[in-house]
């Protein structure tokens, strides 16, 4: 057996994975653009989460808020994404790490409280 038919055959279930994944992609995706409906109705074209209208003029002023509360959400967001881990190696990585996470912990609701008292997380 030559090197090229050993890695085929090394290869070959990677292959058909990937192959059946694209070939059932394609397939979801003509039965969408074949069955579904493509006539919107007005509350699908209306202000979703944004807050101002979807096809409007482009240099039209906008509410800054709605761009810091997608901030504030990422920025503690990020947060539980930096717990999880240190969870998970809080035996291994020793006092250092733990005071360490306690600190940045601290800033982080250090600057909770700030943005609440500021009114950031107020709607009007």
């Amino acid at each position: 057996m030559t090197e090229i038919e050993q890695f085929a055959l090394d290869y070959l279930p990677v292959i058909l994975f990937l192959g059946l994944g694209v070939v059932i992609s394609l397939l979801f995706i003509l039965g969408s653009a074949i069955l579904a409906p493509s006539d919107p109705d007005p509350d699908k074209n209306s202000a979703y989460e944004c807050g101002f209208n979807a096809f409007d003029d482009a240099r039209m002023k906008f509410d800054v808020r709605f761009y810091l509360v997608s901030i504030l959400f990422i920025i503690f967001d990020l947060e539980v994404a930096f717990l999880f881990p240190w969870a998970v190696s809080l035996g291994t990585i020793g006092v250092f790490g733990f005071w360490s996470m306690v600190l940045f912990l601290t800033v982080l609701t250090v600057g909770f409280i700030y943005e609440w008292r500021r009114g950031a997380l107020e709607w009007e």
